[in-house]
């Protein structure tokens, strides 16, 4: 059995899709669907249960002889939200509590870290673990942080020598797009927002430059495909003496204005981008730049190509967004 905190969620839905996909195990999934369309991200699936976060560990009690791993996808992953308590329980406290509880039951844990926990990038992207390079990270808001303190956690555990699951595994997730991220609303990766607009031949709206280091549409992230994601976490599982946290991006930084452009290419018309200035509450924490660095994981073993930025955004357009079904 597997349980995925999160599981109906954007990358935790397409995490339970490749594990059913194989077809080995129990599925179980961990969430609250309330009463939006989260659901649907889970409808195809051939679920053992759904449980709902505060009946977790009575679940995980009555069937850890079955557990084979806890992937943890679960958190408020809104960077807007302001409530840093709500914040702190969810994405902190019930990680901690789910990392003693597969250390005490010898159970391997694989949770979502984030690239918000590198803050403005001023200390780069490097996914070292040592207790003095977290140290010098300032995460830019309460999300980033809530993210950020777990991995400090982690890692001063570790250094302590206490009790750890068998096999464990932070993923820095850097700008994920992919199906099943509906339910998100303004929190949607860029390619999503930006196609209801090219599909109807409307202009897409991007945040104009107020560095003078970047060009309007110039400013730089890591885009990186579900699909990519999902491979890191399968072959995490695959591969369970891998321990360690890691970024998961591409390693290759590009514009949003590329990414807005692949989207109108992707429906067969040409770009049509226009610019309007980032708005103030959001200016000063403004990154600029993000790109991962992915030699450790490269280290680790992981061999596999990154999906290239046209081709994702060619894939998710076409396979999924301008069709009748969206859902993986």
């Amino acid at each position: 059995m597997y349980v995925v905190t999160g599981g109906a969620g954007f990358i935790g839905s397409n995490i339970a899709a490749a594990i059913e996909e194989r077809g080995d195990c129990e599925l179980v999934v961990c969430d609250r669907l309330r009463s939006n369309d989260k659901w649907r991200n889970i409808a195809k699936r051939d679920l053992a249960d759904i449980v709902a976060p505060e009946q977790l560990f009575d679940f995980l009690d009555a069937n850890k002889q079955k557990l084979k791993a806890v992937i943890h996808m679960g958190a408020i992953s809104a960077t807007t939200e302001t409530d840093a308590d709500k914040i702190f329980t969810n994405n902190f406290a019930l990680s901690m509590a789910l990392w003693q509880w597969c250390s005490l039951h010898h159970v391997r844990f694989i949770y979502a870290s984030s690239a918000a926990t590198y803050g403005d990038g001023s200390e780069g992207f490097d996914d070292d673990m040592s207790r003095r390079h977290l140290a010098k990270l300032r995460p830019l808001n309460a999300y980033g942080w809530s993210k950020h303190l777990f991995d400090r956690r982690v890692a001063k555990k570790l250094e302590d020598r206490l009790p750890a699951p068998p096999q464990w595994a932070g993923l820095k997730f850097f700008n994920v797009y992919g199906p099943n991220e509906y339910h998100k609303a303004g929190q949607q990766s860029v390619v999503a927002q930006i196609y209801p607009h090219a599909e109807m031949g409307n202009p897409a709206h991007l945040f104009r430059s107020h560095n003078p280091n970047y060009p309007d549409g110039g400013q730089l992230r890591d885009f990186i495909w579900i699909g990519d994601v999902v491979d890191v976490v399968m072959w995490l599982l695959d591969n369970p003496t891998v321990s360690g946290l890691y970024n998961v991006g591409t390693g290759q930084a590009r514009s949003f204005l590329d990414l807005a452009s692949s989207v109108y290419r992707a429906l067969g018309k040409e770009p049509y981008i226009k610019f309007v200035d980032t708005p103030l509450q959001i200016r000063d924490k403004y990154q600029y730049f993000t790109q991962a660095n992915m030699e450790k994981l490269r280290t680790a073993g992981y061999t596999r190509p990154f999906t290239g930025l046209e081709e994702g955004v060619s894939r998710y357009v076409q396979d999924y967004l301008a069709t009748p079904d969206r859902y993986r």
